[in-house]
């Protein structure tokens, strides 16, 4: 995906290294580089989500897990209800569920529209509020959250959300902002702290991190 977004802003007449800066400015800036594009530039968000999210292999990418399934399948549907939250156009979000066949077992999806002028994404508050809304919850801090980026738990946090973990593959790379960084190693700010932000490797650990939503066996 990054190295896509890259190309595509190659494609505006940028030198790589300028296409790597504003890629990482706007990603910094707006948490997602496509907000920085429609507010700059005269582009159209469609052509750039057919060229970008549009164009990846899923296929080749991921693939079915029984286990993620079964995890999915164990929790208790009476004490929690499962929405997808993604910073990508409903499409992609839509191949991606389908691919990891879990698209029967989430009950709503909060995406970014890129059709609107101005929609908004992670970490933006509007986002949150969006995401409850849609999912009809009024009081934040019974919101289950997980999220591969640390902004966005920060974020969420901000908001009130309870029940915030950190899904963090330590070791493994991956391009943010069109830059590769090892994950795990997010510089924090001055006085950030990690109290009570839970962090795991793996979904599996979700078991343990929030008990009382799955089914007991």
């Amino acid at each position: 995906m990054g190295e896509r977004i890259h190309t595509y802003f190659v494609g505006l007449g940028l030198s790589h290294e300028e296409a790597s800066e504003l890629h990482l400015r706007y990603y910094t800036q707006y948490g997602l580089a496509v907000r920085g594009l429609t507010r700059h530039h005269d582009v159209d968000v469609l052509d750039f989500d057919r060229q970008c999210d549009g164009s990846i292999p899923l296929e080749d990418m991921i693939q079915y897990d029984p286990k993620l399934r079964k995890l999915f399948e164990d929790i208790d549907r009476s004490k929690a209800r499962v929405w997808a939250l993604t910073n990508a156009f409903r499409p992609h979000a839509e191949r991606v569920l389908k691919i990891l066949k879990l698209d029967d077992l989430i009950d709503g999806l909060v995406y970014c529209d890129y059709r609107l002028k101005d929609f908004v994404c992670k970490p933006e508050p509007e986002y949150y509020k969006m995401a409850m809304q849609q999912a009809n919850v009024d009081d934040p801090s019974k919101c289950y959250f997980i999220d591969d980026n640390r902004g966005n738990i920060d974020a969420a946090r901000d908001e009130g959300w309870a029940h915030c973990v950190h899904f963090c593959e330590k070791g493994m790379e991956a391009m943010e902002g069109g830059r590769m960084k090892e994950i795990g190693h997010e510089r924090k700010e001055a006085g950030e702290s990690d109290e009570n932000i839970v962090e795991v490797q793996t979904l599996e650990e979700l078991r343990q991190v929030w008990p009382e939503i799955f089914a007991q066996q």
